[in-house]
């Protein structure tokens, strides 16, 4: 197991070590596909975006400065394409959220699960891009208001006020389940 930092292994990467890069891929490329999958809703749309981060992150190695963890600078760019994404194309709807179900449930339970995840997930891709990430950074990643603010280089106040609108219409829309 590599015991070496992500920022130690970025800065072999800066001296041209991709072995260092391929480790921080293995270690970071589940967390930015899923990001990118629950905010796209479509799995192959979130492997290239996922592959895009680190492209981007590879492509800018020379002026990486460990000033920030470097999985709070990878959600940066997977933030910043998912909303650029979000700009060029409108939402998919999906019937499932990349979460498996609990098996233990009866059918009724279980439709009633799923139901509830594709009104969500409608939902989600309503809100404004913003909110949909800090939301999904939030309670998908459990990620503190402090990392979203930087993963979305935002102030932490910012964070606080995205959430709650996010919350807010989530509330009033999924009123009825």
């Amino acid at each position: 197991m590599e015991s070496r930092s992500d920022e130690d292994l970025m800065l072999s990467v800066v001296e041209g070590d991709l072995n260092a890069f391929n480790k921080i891929i293995l270690r970071h490329q589940r967390t930015a596909w899923s990001i990118a999958h629950r905010f796209l809703g479509d799995a192959a749309e979130a492997e290239d975006i996922a592959q895009q981060a680190f492209l981007k992150i590879l492509e800018a190695a020379s002026g990486y400065r460990p000033t920030a963890a470097f999985r709070t600078y990878l959600l940066r760019v997977v933030t910043r394409l998912c909303i650029d994404h979000a700009k060029k194309k409108r939402p998919i709807y999906t019937n499932t959220l990349p979460e498996t179900q609990d098996r233990s449930t009866d059918p009724a339970q279980s439709l009633a699960m799923k139901e509830r995840g594709t009104a969500i997930r409608k939902v989600l891709d309503t809100l404004p891009p913003n909110q949909r990430l800090a939301l999904i950074l939030r309670h998908y990643e459990e990620m503190s208001y402090v990392d979203i603010a930087q993963s979305l280089n935002i102030s932490v106040k910012a964070v606080e006020g995205l959430i709650r609108r996010a919350r807010a219409t989530l509330k009033t829309r999924l009123s009825s389940f």
